[in-house]
């Protein structure tokens, strides 16, 4: 048995830091596939602008807790500023 059938969710932390374009289109293109197999894929991210292209949910936490969470129709990057900054707050804690 492979580790990819053991797989359930797979996590990535800032997956294309440092890396050139034409690496990140084979980053994005690997985690899309993997998400459409079926795995959970749960992306860390300081791109707003790769999280936003690459998500279909958005959970914002800062400063240890649950601020904000928004579908892919209704999310922005103004919008998770400003949970991040506590200007808006959606959901109760964790």
């Amino acid at each position: 048995m492979s580790v990819k059938t053991l797989m359930k969710v797979v996590f990535f932390d800032e997956p294309t830091r440092g890396i050139d374009v034409g690496a990140k289109a084979e980053i994005y293109r690997l985690i899309s596939e993997m998400a459409e197999s079926g795995l959970g894929v749960v992306m860390v991210s300081s791109e707003m602008p790769e999280l936003i292209a690459m998500c279909d949910r958005f959970l914002v936490l800062s400063g240890g807790k649950y601020r904000a969470e928004y579908s892919k129709a209704e999310v922005s990057q103004e919008k998770i500023m400003r949970a991040a900054t506590f200007t808006e707050r959606v959901g109760e804690s964790l």
